[in-house]
């Protein structure tokens, strides 16, 4: 397991520099020095955030957050209308974390002609499983959205948490792809006491639905202890009633097949009730443990 980040060296807090609008941005952004992260978000910020912003402040001298709920990631039936929207606690954090520059852009904002017709960035093929496979048109969503921040950001690095590895894969294959100059850094997932990976959507868990959802990581440490890390983690998934997996998977790290032995990843989509919930870990194939997920 990684742990919740410890506390960070004591550092005045400052009032972080909030903007709303492109022209804002831009004019923000031209007083920001030398070296420039971005870390992008959808807000309602959380412990796996704050590595981010950790990590994004190692890699560079000035630290940027994007905070946009974006509508091209959600389907008619998915929930963006309920999506946590908590502006002022983000800031908060943002200011203890050092942020220098927050962009927090409305949808027109960001989307000024609408959406029908909109030039996106097609995912490819990655695109199409797990994620994809479930929730078609997912990347083409969130590769457009992280295109446009790029050009507006202008970093010269992005932080990602690991959480999202299949989100992780596909921003830095766009970032190669597309030839942007951008170093892409992976931030391992923060997990709760319990185990459960850090989401703005564990809000949503009931009390017997987080019971539930503490299958995944319990899958996660038998894939973690097995040989076949498949079996194990599917075995473990089915045996919890109130868990409705969605789709379990061992990969290569690359999202290609899974090797007939070695390092590969383990991904997990499962919802509890009404919330559905995504993990990953590493795992290795027709080897001994590698250690406890949490």
């Amino acid at each position: 397991m990684t742990p919740t980040p410890s506390a960070a060296p004591e550092r005045p807090i400052r009032r972080v520099r909030l903007v709303h609008t492109k022209a804002d941005l831009a004019k923000a952004r031209a007083g920001l020095p030398g070296r420039v992260a971005v870390v992008p978000t959808m807000g309602a910020l959380h412990d796996g955030h704050r590595a981010n912003f950790r990590r994004a402040r190692e890699a560079a001298d000035a630290v940027v957050a994007t905070v946009f709920v974006n509508p091209l990631q959600f389907r008619p039936n998915e929930d963006l209308d309920r999506y946590p929207r908590t502006l002022d606690a983000d800031l908060a954090m943002c200011e203890e974390e050092g942020v220098d520059l927050v962009f927090a852009p409305s949808v027109a904002e960001m989307y000024p002609d609408g959406r029908e017709g909109l030039t996106a960035v097609h995912a490819g093929p990655g695109g199409e499983i797990l994620e994809g496979a479930s929730r078609p048109g997912f990347f083409t969503g969130v590769l457009t959205v992280v295109a446009k921040l790029f050009h507006l950001t202008r970093p010269d690095a992005a932080c990602f948490g690991e959480k999202d590895f299949q989100q992780l894969a596909m921003v830095r294959r766009m970032v190669r792809d597309l030839d942007m100059g951008v170093e892409v850094i992976g931030v391992p997932t923060v997990r709760e006491g319990d185990g459960l990976a850090r989401s703005s959507r564990n809000v949503f868990l009931s009390a017997a639905e987080r019971a539930a959802a503490l299958a995944i990581p319990r899958a996660i440490g038998a894939a973690q202890a097995s040989p076949d890390p498949l079996a194990a983690a599917r075995q473990t998934l089915e045996a919890e009633p109130g868990l409705a997996v969605d789709y379990v998977a061992v990969r290569a790290n690359d999202l290609g097949e899974a090797p007939a032995q070695g390092p590969a990843r383990l991904l997990i989509a499962a919802k509890a009730g009404t919330t559905r919930l995504i993990d990953n870990a590493p795992v290795v194939v027709g080897h001994t443990a590698i250690g406890d997920a949490r």
